[in-house]
């Protein structure tokens, strides 16, 4: 049994992937950490019923995590957060799945390296859903034939998400990026901007929306539009248990979804 610890437990995010760790089999829930509801049932917030795991601090996160021998945790959080947690975790010797996205460089280099010389494993990508990495290679495959049209990424997010772009539309821009060789991204565009031989990138904020993605390849006198939309974030909490599950054994390295699901 696979023994998985949730940071962020109090969370939308964290409640989604207690309740899909709680409907999967050959894992269970060891830990759970949070700023907020210390000592609370992780169960109770996540709205499962009670699981015997109280929300614990994450300044007691490294100590915990020894203690409860847990195999893996789970971070969707914010990238200062994450930046700070993710050495402690490697350094219980635990594994790591990380969907925070809007990391600086310095942030995910420093990340990176602690996985590596502790030794354990983790997966880290922009986005969790299974749909949306194989997207990645329809947008790739896409991008081959269309090489000399104009490209432009525009993603939408609820009005709650703290970085922008979102890290899946800097995944998608870099998957085109590098089928066509280019290297130039414009954010947006005001004023006198003429269109070069760019990749544009736009993000849009509003309301309750999960995820929505779109590429546009833009011809003359046609057009085609290839898009992703998450319904629910479930559907990240769901990926994001598949790989917890998937990286046990594994040895150490960095993983993506795209090992996962042999993409």
């Amino acid at each position: 049994m696979i023994q998985a610890g949730v940071i962020g437990a109090s969370g939308k995010m964290g409640g989604l992937i207690i309740q899909n760790i709680v409907r999967s089999e050959g894992i269970e829930l060891s830990t759970a950490f949070d700023l907020n509801k210390i000592g609370e049932d992780a169960g109770d917030v996540a709205g499962t019923g009670k699981l015997g795991v109280p929300i614990t601090s994450v300044e007691d996160l490294g100590e915990i995590l020894k203690e409860s021998k847990t195999d893996v945790l789970i971070d969707f959080t914010i990238a200062g957060a994450t930046a700070s947690n993710a050495p402690i975790v490697a350094a219980s010797g635990v594994n790591l799945i990380i969907g925070t996205t809007g990391f600086s460089e310095e942030q995910k280099e420093a990340i990176e390296e602690s996985i590596l010389k502790n030794g354990v494993s983790a997966v880290i990508a922009p986005n969790y859903a299974v749909g949306v990495n194989v997207f990645f290679k329809i947008i790739e495959e896409a991008a081959k034939y269309l090489p000399d049209y104009d490209i432009e990424v525009i993603e939408a997010h609820h009005n709650r998400k703290q970085d922008a772009p979102s890290g899946t539309a800097m995944r998608a821009a870099e998957v085109i990026g590098k089928t066509v060789g280019r290297e130039d991204y414009i954010f947006g565009r005001q004023g006198n901007a003429p269109r070069k031989n760019e990749i544009g990138i736009h993000a849009i904020r509003g309301g309750d929306i999960a995820g929505d993605h779109t590429i546009l390849f833009a011809g003359e006198g046609e057009r085609i539009e290839i898009k992703h939309q998450a319904h629910s974030r479930d559907a990240f909490a769901a990926g994001a248990v598949k790989a917890a599950m998937w990286l046990k054994g594994k040895k150490s390295g960095i993983y993506s979804m795209e090992d996962i699901l042999g993409l």
